[in-house]
């Protein structure tokens, strides 16, 4: 079991465990967009190819296995072992079948954010283009977001079909706190909840059950904190899913469909997540994100832990950053929220993010920018030497 001390220090204890991202050598704080996978993913892949070759058609039965798996291990980081997850390569391809499953003629409103990650930004925007009235709340000052959505919903609750909101907001790595109010809010008024939970998976404990949202659909993937790279992505299910019929369905949703009797000579829909499924992919992911979840399982890499080891990061990047002491105007951060508050990257407010993240890149340090926003984003493989190594180049640069 892996312990914060070893982790701060040169080299870093997980660092062997990465060696084909060469974590040791490189300072990756790209964590926020892209994290290095661990060298046992490989093993993952090589398995994905061996079922193929043996059971050609017949690795149908071994890949759904290693779905189940991907299952098990987010329904781990949910804190939610009977979960109804429904798979996708994508959170894009999850929420346009359930967009299609509400009735947005009857309920044409739909609550979210000016904060939201571009998965539902684009989407939202192009509905409203075709008359879904889109209500868009700033998501500052965060601390009352919540019961600004709710008061929204509030407005025209028989209109309105679902709130969108995120637990973590993507740019500023701001918490979003009372999502247990906004739940009930919307329970209240048979008003849906979705929460984009995927900027807080891996590095925020995420316990459906302590955060109020088991009434909630739940939005996440594992291509960032988890490490299990693309192609794993979830959607969560409240139990009222069953009575929904999702528009855009894949044929995957047929398997041990059972004719309704209420609606007879209709599209039959299967239970559970099976009727949001899709139709056939590449299971390859898979087969990564299973082996990773149990190389995490094996490193004692926890929520709890890796919430431990991110704050501790987080925490030293903001203290390196405020020595460098740099204009206001160059590069600022939030200074006023606590860091409990905060996801798992700083979030800096620059002049020219990008051309920031340009300039790092040229110097070997690899971040990430959104906007104004330039991203330092840590990861549990990477010491606390390489991370101050990451700071002194801002400062050189913004020189």
């Amino acid at each position: 079991m892996t312990t914060l001390d070893e982790l701060r220090r040169e080299p870093n204890a997980l660092a062997a465990h990465y060696t084909s991202f060469r974590v040791a050598d490189r300072l990756l704080l790209s964590g926020h967009s892209h994290q290095a996978w661990p060298d046992v993913a490989a093993e993952g892949l090589t398995e994905a190819f061996a079922d193929a070759a043996e059971g050609v058609d017949g690795k149908w039965d071994a890949a759904f296995a290693k779905a189940e798996e991907v299952r098990a291990g987010f329904r781990e980081v949910l804190v939610d072992p009977r979960a109804q997850l429904a798979l996708g390569a994508s959170t894009h391809d999850l929420v346009v079948r359930l967009l299609s499953s509400w009735d947005l003629r009857r309920r044409p409103r739909l609550v979210t954010t000016d904060g939201e990650f571009h998965t539902l930004r684009r989407q939202l925007a192009r509905l409203s283009e075709e008359g879904v009235e889109l209500v868009r709340v700033p998501a500052a000052p965060v601390a009352t977001l919540a019961e600004r959505l709710a008061d929204e919903v509030a407005k025209d609750p028989d209109r309105t079909c679902a709130v969108l909101v995120s637990a973590v907001l993507f740019e500023t790595s701001r918490l979003v706190p009372g999502l247990s109010f906004l739940a009930e809010a919307c329970r209240n008024r048979s008003v849906e909840l979705v929460v984009d939970a995927y900027h807080a998976l891996g590095v925020v404990p995420f316990s459906l059950h302590d955060l109020g949202l088991t009434n909630a659909w739940v939005l996440g993937g594992g291509y960032k904190y988890l490490q299990l790279g693309e192609g794993n992505c979830f959607l969560r299910l409240p139990a009222h899913a069953q009575e929904l019929r999702p528009v855009v369905t894949g044929w995957y949703a047929e398997f041990g469909a059972l004719a309704d009797e209420r609606r007879p000579g209709l599209v039959a829909y299967a239970e559970g997540a099976d009727r949001f499924a899709g139709a056939t992919y590449d299971p390859t992911s898979h087969y990564r994100a299973a082996r990773v979840f149990r190389f995490f399982a094996e490193q004692g890499l926890t929520p709890e832990f890796l919430r431990e080891v991110s704050q501790h990061q987080v925490g030293l990047l903001a203290a390196a950053f405020d020595r460098l002491d740099l204009p206001e105007h160059v590069a600022t951060r939030d200074r006023e929220t606590p860091l409990g508050s905060i996801g798992g990257f700083l979030s800096l407010h620059c002049k020219d993010a990008s051309g920031l993240q340009a300039a790092l890149a040229e110097r070997g340090v690899r971040t990430d920018s959104r906007g104004e926003y330039l991203r330092f984003g840590p990861a549990p493989y990477l010491s606390d030497t390489q991370l101050e190594a990451a700071m002194a180049v801002l400062g050189e640069v913004t020189r």
